[in-house]
């Protein structure tokens, strides 16, 4: 195989996006996504599906200040259902992550007999096989279910997705700040342009974009919506928050919580092994890691950060003069 000529790629640090002439205070901004005919958001944000960041109390917050919360694969379906089931109880929107293995059809069917939201057909290379075996069958089960898939970085991977119905495409293949597939397998594409190539494949469809990872700042978060995206999926910034899963953990006076890639020995070990095409391991030297697992600094209610996130969009779009998102 022979690589293709290399080519420029930007990600969010590298660039930042000149001002426009403007009519909009931040105030008055909306900050209304569409990401399909059944789910609309009235904030561009979801949460992870990671097994540290969204369960039931993270996907409550999120539906609360309008975004979604997808509540992560690595459980039993029962356990799933159970989180989807705490948040339904509020009458609030989720969404629920569902992997490319043989079993998943069945995960899938449980999770819409929940009233679930938004399904995501969640993998590190969403462009293959397994992946399209997997739409076909969530689309002849239910076929009105709004369905999203990824990973991608690629225009011809989009095609491939809206040729399969999918109603988003999650863009992002090793952005994320715990993710280390672009050392592991040399794969990666950086983000700003990924979103970029992406666009050029929806193009003159109805399919959304949602760019996944590398979020550092609220700028990022305008950054990518300028470059295409209808949404943003975030992981290390809610991280350590009130609302993730697991325990405080005290350190020399100061509080922490754990925070791990998908890819990582312990969440593979957990259930994810076949989001990167591996196979659960009993000895866990065999497995390939694709993601590490650390601690960050507890940060509080997850409410806080979302403000300042959108408190920053808003402002973008002032200095833009962009009033809705689709302008940006």
């Amino acid at each position: 195989m022979i690589m293709d000529p290399i080519k420029e790629a930007l990600t969010f640090d590298d660039v930042t996006m000149a001002p426009k002439y403007s009519e909009v205070m931040p105030s008055e901004v909306d900050t209304n996504t569409k990401l399909s005919n059944n789910l609309t958001l009235k904030i561009p944000l979801l949460s992870s599906a990671m097994d540290t960041v969204t369960e039931s109390k993270m996907a409550i917050a999120m539906a609360r200040a309008g975004g979604i919360g997808v509540i992560h694969r690595n459980l039993d379906i029962i356990k799933q259902i159970n989180e989807i089931k705490k948040v339904k109880k509020f009458k609030l929107i989720v969404g629920a992550a569902v992997g490319a293995g043989p079993l998943e059809i069945k995960r899938a069917e449980a999770i819409i007999k929940e009233g679930v939201d938004l399904i995501v057909v969640d993998t590190a290379h969403g462009h293959s096989k397994k992946v399209a075996d997997i739409i076909k069958a969530i689309k002849k089960k239910n076929s009105k279910i709004t369905l999203c898939a990824g990973n991608i970085a690629t225009s011809d991977a989009a095609k491939f997705l809206i040729k399969l119905g999918v109603d988003i495409i999650k863009v992002g293949i090793g952005p994320g700040s715990i993710c280390t597939t672009r050392l592991v397998a040399g794969i990666g594409v950086p983000q700003l342009s990924a979103i970029l190539e992406v666009r050029k494949g929806v193009k003159n469809s109805k399919v959304k974009i949602i760019s996944d990872g590398g979020i550092k700042y609220s700028g990022d978060i305008a950054k990518a919506l300028s470059a295409g995206a209808d949404a943003v999926m975030i992981g290390s910034l809610f991280a350590g928050s009130k609302e993730t899963p697991g325990k405080l953990i005290k350190r020399n006076g100061k509080l922490f919580k754990s925070f791990r890639g998908m890819g990582s020995v312990g969440a593979m070990n957990k259930g994810s092994a076949d989001r990167y095409f591996q196979t659960k391991q009993k000895d866990t030297s065999k497995y390939v890691p694709e993601g590490v697992e650390g601690f960050v600094k507890y940060k509080g209610s997850v409410e806080k950060i979302i403000y300042k996130l959108i408190g920053g969009l808003k402002s973008s779009m002032g200095y833009l003069g962009a009033k809705r998102i689709p302008i940006l």
